[in-house]
């Protein structure tokens, strides 16, 4: 069958293998910046078309809110991963949007910045392009946050499967580029992972870790934090401390198999502790895509989140229940919506606030996948930090050229 659409607006960036998106649908759901938000289970955004080339010339280099004007027409294709799809022999011209990478301002002086960034299996072998631009990111764009929760930091000798695990050279690296691009001298902490037992790219042994100014924040290091060591709460007379400073939670626990460990750090803020959960959950690996023949599609990966999430929840009433007052926010990659089970288990018992709840549901989104705007990204905080100011900064997942796949976020606290 020969389809076509005409004027439309592009909802999914050009890929590394020649294919974007389009939506035949333009009043589905859109964002402010151009694109389609997945906002539930029940709505797909069926307008999404994926555009391919049957065509000699090359191919548009579109980002999310450009246009094709005119006509794109071609044979009706179909996949189990894209979807419906037109194998362009007509392509539309591209009408350049001029889409910006956003900036969010920077704290004052009463106000705890913390962030979280994937910086998508970043390691000494990129080229140093890459760490220059997630730097400018983070200096720019992000106005330097106090703390920086990263993900997919890989080992220092990246994806070679040769036995290593410490990731020095990597954290280095960056905070160099930091530092040329005019932000702070930050300091970093994290846990070397057991070798290949934390997913990921193979050999690459992805973690997560913490990067802090020490000008602005300081860290309570308690020793004993190895890879292998469960965190526990200490009562020390109505407040809740750390018993190992950084430590892991449960990392021995089924719920972890093959997948990255969260990292719990104990932070001081003028005075005040600030517990600080980084996350990166299991993938979506092996779920079914929505436009599947399998209807309604099986998200069999939520189980093992659901149980990840189980046990940061956890975690967090244990600090809640030495000391209600207790300040913790919860951060990083969770791979799973706002509307998730994931998610309602990692707020079970009204621990913790997702904070992508308080924007517009228009602004939900830290990830484009397939033409889709979604939320996999998050910030939680406890319900003693009700003074907050959230933004995701959108610098990557509507591009083209990106500097990794996901947008990163922050929120300014006064604790």
């Amino acid at each position: 069958m020969r389809v076509q659409v005409s004027g439309a607006r592009v909802v999914g960036a050009t890929t590394p293998y020649g294919e974007l998106f389009v939506t035949a649908d333009p009043n589905e759901h859109a964002t402010p910046r151009g694109g389609t938000v997945y906002g539930s289970y029940a709505s797909q955004n069926a307008g999404r078309v994926k555009i391919e080339s049957l065509l000699s010339s090359a191919f548009p280099v579109a980002d999310v809110g450009d246009v094709l004007a005119g006509t794109t027409a071609g044979p009706l294709d179909y996949d189990n991963f894209g979807g419906y799809g037109i194998q362009a022999t007509t392509l539309g011209t591209l009408t350049d949007h001029a889409l910006a990478p956003e900036t969010t301002r920077a704290q004052t002086a009463g106000e705890l910045a913390v962030a979280t960034y994937n910086v998508e299996n970043l390691d000494p072998t990129d080229p140093q392009s890459k760490f220059d631009r997630l730097a400018a990111g983070i200096v720019r764009n992000l106005a330097s946050p106090d703390v920086v929760a990263l993900e997919e930091v890989q080992d220092n000798d990246g994806a070679t499967d040769g036995g290593v695990v410490a990731a020095d050279r990597t954290y280095a690296q960056l905070i160099a580029a930091v530092t040329a691009a005019g932000g702070p001298a930050y300091q970093y902490r994290q846990i070397d992972p057991v070798d290949d037992q934390d997913g990921g790219e193979p050999g690459g042994n992805i973690r997560v870790g913490f990067l802090y100014n020490p000008a602005r924040v300081s860290f309570t290091d308690r020793p004993g934090g190895t890879s292998t060591t469960a965190v526990s709460v200490v009562n020390n007379a109505g407040t809740a401390a750390l018993s190992v400073s950084p430590g892991r939670i449960n990392p021995s626990d089924p719920a972890w198999n093959a997948s990255r460990k969260p990292l719990v750090g104990e932070f001081t803020f003028q005075g005040r502790t600030v517990f600080v959960v980084a996350n990166h959950f299991t993938s979506k690996g092996g779920d079914q895509p929505l436009y599947s023949r399998f209807q309604p599609p099986a998200r069999s990966s939520e189980t093992q989140r659901g149980q990840q999430a189980a046990q940061v929840n956890g975690f967090v009433k244990k600090i809640l229940a030495v000391q209600p007052s207790a300040r913790v926010v919860v951060l990083g990659d969770l791979n799973d919506f706002e509307f998730s089970g994931t998610v309602t288990t990692l707020t079970s018992g009204g621990v913790l606030t997702p904070l992508v709840g308080t924007l517009p549901a228009a602004e939900r989104y830290t990830y484009v996948y397939q033409g889709n705007s979604q939320a996999i990204d998050h910030i939680l905080t406890s319900p003693a930090l009700t003074s907050f100011d959230y933004d995701i900064v959108h610098v990557n997942s509507e591009f083209a050229d990106q500097a990794s796949d996901h947008d990163p976020q922050v929120v300014r606290l006064v604790p």
